[in-house]
């Protein structure tokens, strides 16, 4: 793929060398092209439409950097062009998804917990609202279902399965019961996310996705997720689950009981969220049938 001009001033004029090479190009909801710049620099520039709070995000990954955090140090932006956000930042390459093992979630349970720790506080940012959608049940829409980042569409006009919509609208009453603190941390935390050499993390990836939730928030959501590769799409099971927020708790002392009921019910919103796109696109019914089989276990730990 050549690298078009506008691309190449904006490298020159913001990074102060133009590219020379082409590492690799991804497409999906953002543009993320790898460059190698005449300087001899390796970096990834990211094109995708403009929110204003890719700022918080963007001084959340360098602040982590900073710490010593294994993230790419953030280099420019997010500069507004147009209709899209572009930034730059280091490339780092290498590195391989974490081999399946026992060891698992507690390895990915205490990462997450490590950039909570390591953030700066919600209040000393600026806004990173709105949620995104897997995390977003406080929407306005009339339904229970927000509006999805990857379909062109509203699911709420799209009803079924019936007990699937009614979990939505239990778990929203649910989430919005509790008033736990927020705190800042990754809200995609998929194994695609994140690189390792062997059991040592490498570096983390898709810093958009910083969230300010309540930490059994952030936690839950990532225990049904954070198995989850292209070529393993599946969440994660109910003892997958458990292991890691059982795992998580132990890297902070501990969960009370309405905080492990929190985590669990945005678990189980995760889970409704991605079985309901399933279900539109008339895909992935084998999604929709393990979260049904495991419903009346998730719900009775999350209090419903």
């Amino acid at each position: 793929m050549a690298i078009d001009k506008p691309l190449a001033e904006w490298c020159e004029s913001t990074l102060g060398s133009r590219p020379r090479e082409m590492l690799f190009a991804v497409e999906h909801l953002s543009r993320v092209i790898g460059l190698k710049l005449e300087d001899g620099r390796e970096v990834v520039v990211k094109m995708r439409p403009y929110l204003e709070r890719f700022e918080a995000c963007t001084r959340v990954q360098r602040h982590l950097a900073g710490a010593g955090f294994p993230c790419p140090m953030p280099l420019v932006g997010p500069l507004r062009i147009g209709n899209e956000s572009w930034s730059a930042e280091e490339y780092v390459g290498g590195g391989a998804f974490l081999a399946p093992g026992p060891d698992s979630p507690r390895l990915m349970a205490e990462l997450l917990r490590q950039i909570v720790a390591l953030s700066p506080a919600a209040e000393d940012l600026p806004s990173l609202a709105p949620n995104p959608p897997w995390l977003d049940w406080k929407h306005s829409n009339t339904g229970p279902w927000p509006t999805p980042d990857d379909l062109d569409l509203d699911m709420n006009v799209h009803p079924g399965p019936a007990w699937l919509d009614d979990l939505a609208a239990r778990l929203r009453v649910r989430l919005d019961s509790h008033h736990l603190p927020h705190v800042v941390g990754h809200g995609d935390w998929e194994l695609q996310n994140l690189r390792w050499i062997g059991r040592v993390p490498h570096v983390v990836h898709d810093w958009d996705s910083v969230v300010s939730l309540p930490e059994a928030v952030i936690a839950g959501s990532a225990s049904t997720i954070f198995v989850t590769t292209p070529d393993q799409p599946m969440p994660a099971t109910l003892a997958e689950s458990a292991a890691f927020i059982d795992a998580y708790g132990l890297a902070r002392v501990g969960w009370s009981q309405e905080e492990s009921e929190v985590a669990w019910a945005a678990g189980l919103w995760t889970l409704a969220f991605d079985a309901k796109k399933a279900a539109i696109r008339g895909n992935q019914p084998s999604r929709i049938a393990m979260l049904e089989t495991e419903l009346a276990n998730r719900s009775a730990r999350a209090g419903l």
